[in-house]
């Protein structure tokens, strides 16, 4: 009886101990089960938070919107599971160190992809250019035809696609003809020494002043710019909108030469004189 009571007595004992461990074990789950689902709820709510707030920002691209709501979610994503493992007991300082190990190693591999990458963030934050801007970045001229984190794809005026690493775009000078509303027109035009100078001026200027995209101010400059080899140099400047530089230019460069017909304004050709001495 005394065997039999003692058996009994250790049964109680172990069935105890299997209830108290399946109740922390439950508990256990079941406060990592609450912790996983308000940690997915909370990285999705705040990486929607993010990207409403970034895209409605007037500095901040879509693509880089994106991005840093991607970037948030996956941190708060990786602390969640962090919280996780500890609630099973598992020792998460050496997975971090593991984890930080990793994403040093992973960093230097993609060290040049990295900066890439960092110098997008750069260009679509800061907006040295935007798509549809006319750009020369770094001796390589045309159209921004995309930018995304890795690389900005320039198509140029003859139809060819430029891809220029960020990296190297942000690096590097870069000249946005398309930066301003307003762009100014240079032109330079010769004339025989022979023309009268202010005829020449007021030609010019009627020219140049006689269209509808010239800007009003700044006003038109005409002024002498040289006396050359063969000609009078004339170097004019007129204001317009960017978007009509070409066509105007184009269009004035054409009709000054029909001009200076209509008025007898020669346009000499570079020429020697020979004098010959007498005697």
């Amino acid at each position: 009886m005394e065997f039999g009571a003692e058996l009994d007595g250790q049964i109680d004992n172990i069935f105890q101990y299997l209830t108290t461990l399946g109740v922390a074990v439950l508990s256990n789950v079941a406060l990592a089960a609450i912790i996983l689902v308000a940690g997915l709820y909370t990285a999705g709510f705040v990486s929607r938070r993010v990207r409403k707030w970034a895209i409605a920002h007037p500095r901040i691209d879509t693509t880089l919107a994106l991005f840093f709501a991607s970037v948030v979610r996956y941190v708060i994503v990786a602390v969640v599971v962090i919280a996780v493992l500890t609630r099973f007991g598992v020792e998460t300082t050496s997975l971090v160190a593991a984890l930080g190990a990793m994403t040093l190693a992973v960093g230097l591999a993609l060290q040049g992809t990295l900066s890439n990458v960092a110098a997008g963030v750069m260009i679509v934050f800061f907006r040295p250019y935007k798509i549809g801007d006319f750009v020369d970045i770094g001796g390589t001229a045309g159209t921004v035809h995309d930018i995304n984190l890795f690389y900005t794809e320039l198509n140029t005026p003859d139809n060819r696609q430029v891809i220029v690493p960020n990296a190297q775009s942000w690096g590097r000078v870069i000249v946005n003809f398309s930066g301003y509303n307003t762009r100014r027109v240079d032109f330079m035009f010769t004339a025989a020494y022979g023309a009268d100078m202010e005829q020449v001026r007021s030609v010019i200027r009627r020219v140049l002043e006689d269209d509808e995209r010239v800007l009003a101010e700044p006003p038109v400059v005409v002024e002498v710019a040289g006396h050359g080899a063969s000609a009078v140099e004339y170097t004019a400047r007129a204001w317009v909108n960017t978007l009509d530089y070409w066509p105007y230019y184009w269009e004035k460069m054409r009709l000054m030469k029909q001009a200076f017909d209509n008025e007898g304004i020669e346009i000499p050709y570079p020429h020697q004189v020979h004098i010959k001495k007498e005697g």
